[in-house]
């Protein structure tokens, strides 16, 4: 096929599509399907790069309706998750994932080649990418050297961004966001622009959750996911919570049906009683593990802890970092290489794992150190 076969569909193609880059997930970087197709001599590739819990259950799910479509915002979904949350089903809205939830608000509420959302890097890539999906252009305010928001520069864009992305816990820094600072955020802008508070970690820092806000502040948006302490990533169910009015404007652009009916099941179940109490109880001990985690890496090689811990995954830096991703890579050991982000070179990623994996991860960077690296 000549290079010019194509020219067609590059005719066709958005201009601003052209010009995407994927966001790189865990699973494009390191596929399932290559795991499945490894040679049986080499170990089983260890997961440990994408914020996953290392905890499985089983579901029992009733597929005697699976021929209907399913509702647009199951009840018994809607209803447990604002009971979990401590809001009204009229504030709650659940979505394929928060990535999506990221997505109706950039779809509602900003105009392609004309708006703008802020962000506050390093953070996590998808705020960027899906504004850049819908052309909408994106404004940044780099964290201080801390990691801390610069208050001042954030606030210093009222009038010229329709949507403030920020994350607490923060990934991939770890870091937590005060009350006080959001607060003076959401003020700054009232009646100007959404400001989204995205808590998909934050089980792991339950006492700092701002669910409360939202009776004071109508521009407040709140994103949470099934993915991280509730160990249903592969679920893909999210949940947006904000004003009444935000989330019928919101219910304008969602896909007709966008839970499907086993994920609806499933999430009931896991937001059960009993559901919610076993999360916790794994949260603890992720937890407890993390802290370990951060203490014994510490004390390995040129390791330097970078940000803090209040997810379920800890960043760190070293001036081996390439070398080191190569040989974990090499002992079928997958974390997170962070460097490209801004602020974050020589730094890599580890979620927490079960007890067996944490030890087998540190044993190989043990023994990298140890081999003169």
């Amino acid at each position: 096929m000549s290079p010019t076969d194509n020219d067609w569909l590059s005719d066709l193609t958005s201009p601003h599509v052209q010009q995407l880059t994927p966001y790189e997930s865990a699973r494009r970087l390191f596929s399932a399907a290559d795991s499945s197709a490894q040679d049986v001599t080499k170990s089983k590739r260890v997961w440990m790069n994408a914020n996953e819990s290392p905890f499985s259950q089983a579901y029992q799910i009733n597929s005697e309706f699976y021929n209907r479509y399913p509702d647009c915002q199951p009840d018994e979904v809607v209803n447990a998750y604002a009971s979990y949350a401590g809001v009204t089903k009229a504030q709650t809205l659940v979505t394929r994932g928060a990535d999506e939830g990221i997505e109706l608000i950039i779809r509602a509420f900003c105009e392609a080649k004309k708006d703008k959302v802020l962000i506050c890097p390093p953070t996590y890539g998808m705020y960027a990418i899906s504004a850049q999906t819908f052309d909408v252009g994106v404004e940044k305010v780099v964290l201080n050297q801390d990691f801390s928001l610069n208050v001042d520069r954030v606030c210093s864009h009222v009038d010229d961004v329709k949507v403030v992305f920020i994350c607490s816990p923060n990934n991939p820094t770890g870091t937590r966001v005060s009350t006080d600072v959001i607060k003076a955020i959401l003020d700054a802008y009232k009646n100007k622009a959404i400001v989204v508070l995205d808590e998909a970690y934050i089980e792991f820092d339950y006492a700092h959750k701002q669910t409360e806000l939202l009776a004071k502040y109508s521009n407040l948006v709140i994103l949470r996911t099934l993915s991280k302490a509730f160990a249903l990533a592969g679920l893909r169910c999210g949940f947006t919570l904000a004003s009444p009015a935000i989330i019928q404007t919101l219910l304008k652009v969602i896909a007709p049906y966008p839970i499907a009916a086993p994920v609806a099941q499933i999430a009931s179940a896991a937001l059960s009683p009993s559901g919610v109490e076993y999360m916790g109880k794994q949260v603890s001990v992720l937890n407890h593990a993390l802290i370990s985690m951060k203490a014994q890496l510490g004390d390995i090689g040129d390791i330097k802890i970078v940000g803090n811990t209040f997810g379920n995954f800890v960043l760190f830096r070293t001036a081996q970092k390439k070398a080191l991703m190569d040989y974990l890579v090499s002992h079928s050991m997958l974390i997170r290489d962070q460097s490209k982000q801004i602020n974050l070179h020589d730094c890599l990623r580890i979620s927490i794992g079960d007890e067996q994996q944490n030890t087998q991860l540190l044993n190989l960077i043990t023994a990298f150190f140890a081999n003169g690296n």
